[in-house]
């Protein structure tokens, strides 16, 4: 019975050993950098190519969300609007289409879409 007592004595007087408290984890990266309303019009764009379904909105999101990972969002929007402005007739869309650099800025948009449209659909 003494044993038992010296060995519960030792046990209890035995310092516990306490983990060093968690650190919190980094915040991630900032991707999402694009306004909510250019999700939304993109979104809304990719649903009237592929159906208004509950699984194009899936998809969709899905695509933009690839798209804002590969391509800040400044350089989406001068790609958006060169697409738009190769739409206009005349001079002015003559201006969107001929230029190497300007090819170059659309072409950044649709890699980054055809990248998303093999992991999203």
């Amino acid at each position: 019975m003494r044993r038992l007592a010296l060995a519960l004595a030792l046990v209890l007087a035995a310092p516990i050993p306490v983990a060093p408290a968690a650190q919190p984890a980094p915040p991630p990266p900032v991707t999402n950098d694009y306004p909510t309303a250019a999700r939304a019009e993109y979104v809304f764009a990719c649903m009237a190519t592929n159906g208004q379904t509950q699984d194009a909105l899936t998809r969709c999101s899905c695509s933009i969300d690839q798209v804002a990972s590969i391509l800040p969002y400044d350089a989406y929007v001068e790609a958006e609007t060169v697409l738009r402005m190769r739409l206009a007739g005349g001079e002015r869309g003559a201006m969107f289409r001929g230029t190497p650099a300007v090819r170059e800025i659309a072409a950044d948009l649709r890699r980054a879409q055809a990248e998303a449209e093999i992991l999203c659909f």
